[in-house]
């Protein structure tokens, strides 16, 4: 009988989840047709015949592998940073009483309302000044100084625990570092995951800040060796959207993988303000 009663809360979810599954059906049918079919109208959800083809045209097309190394190591290092950093402030913000504590913390919220076009010349400009522009430094180095959006998100986390778990282990005489280390990080795992993904997607993603800081082609992301495909004459359609679907599954299976912590750590941050 219970199962009844939410048969029909099930199906408008599978209906809204359908909904927002269509961009991705018509992105993968886009991929599978050919030429003549990607522009006829009405338009074709199922192609005939599926070009299969289209995946080893793409790949060949650009230098599909070399750019996805390239995105792989800017997003890796951009989590990493995120990581290390941004866990360690969140802590210092949440559990260690010091003046101007809140200060700062304002701060930082501040500067998450600080649009990315703001700080984007003066930015491009200090590392131009240092020598950093070409490489791939100021695509993830600012990870390593923290991120407000993160730090405020797993300042959630910290907020959350009982402070009778650092005090037992003070009075043991443990150092404030083992605390954080050793006692506190393990706890907010969740959170940690929660904002490497954020991180990941973002930096995955990103097509600006490549396109701003990277001069060589060798050193290309897979979101400007999309641009490839349009050129001044004609767009390839087909393996536009057989790369941007091949550039989409590493992060549903990365989604797919943490997806049970990501949620806890959605719903865990927003308990406490």
């Amino acid at each position: 009988m219970k199962r009844l009663k939410k048969l029909p809360i099930h199906l408008i979810l599978i209906g809204l989840g359908f909904f927002f599954l269509l961009p991705f059906i018509w992105m993968l049918s886009t991929a599978l047709k050919s030429d003549q079919q990607v522009l006829v109208n009405p338009p074709i959800w199922i192609p005939n015949p599926v070009m299969w083809e289209n995946f080893a045209r793409a790949i060949n097309y650009i230098p599909f592998f070399r750019y996805m190394g390239n995105t792989a190591v800017i997003a890796v290092l951009d989590v990493l940073g995120t990581v290390v950093a941004c866990p360690l402030v969140a802590y210092g913000l949440s559990r260690l009483e010091w003046k101007g504590r809140e200060l700062l913390f304002f701060i930082t919220i501040a500067v998450m309302m600080i649009p990315q076009e703001v700080t984007m010349v003066p930015t491009f400009i200090l590392f131009n000044k240092i020598g950093l522009t070409g490489t791939y430094v100021p695509l993830f180095i600012q990870s390593f100084f923290g991120r407000p959006f993160m730090i405020f998100l797993l300042r959630q986390f910290f907020m959350n625990l009982p402070h009778d778990l650092e005090d037992a282990a003070r009075v043991d005489g443990a150092s404030e570092f083992y605390i954080y280390a050793k006692i506190m990080l393990p706890l907010v795992v969740p959170g940690v995951l929660t904002v490497a993904l954020f991180r990941f997607m973002n930096s995955w993603n990103d097509f600006l800040g490549p396109l701003l800081y990277l001069s060589d082609e060798k050193r290309y992301t897979l979101s400007i060796g999309l641009q490839m495909f349009t050129t001044q004459y004609k767009t390839e359609w087909s393996l536009l959207m057989a790369t941007a679907l091949m550039i989409t599954l590493p992060v549903i299976i990365i989604y797919f993988i943490v997806q049970k912590r990501f949620i806890e750590g959605i719903t865990f941050s927003g308990i406490k303000g």
